[in-house]
């Protein structure tokens, strides 16, 4: 399982998010698109929008914190 979230380090919905992954169980790459150009294009290529947080779930791209989705996605892959 592949995991990565899309986030800025001032965004409190990329920190729930994280949180919740955190708590799951689930190992994620953090990548801050404030900071890292390429990161951001990547977002941007798979989301079409610059809000945050972006997760791609093993290639099943959530835009925000969508909790009840993200529950779906971790109770299939356990």
């Amino acid at each position: 399982m592949k995991v990565k979230v899309y986030s800025t380090s001032t965004c409190p919905y990329c920190k729930m998010a994280k949180m919740f992954l955190d708590e799951k169980g689930i190992a994620y790459d953090d990548l801050d698109v404030a900071g890292d150009a390429v990161a951001r294009d990547e977002m941007l290529k798979k989301s079409g929008q610059m809000g945050v947080p972006v997760i791609d779930f093993d290639g099943e791209v959530i835009i925000g914190f969508d909790q009840e989705r993200l529950r779906g996605l971790v109770e299939k892959r356990k």
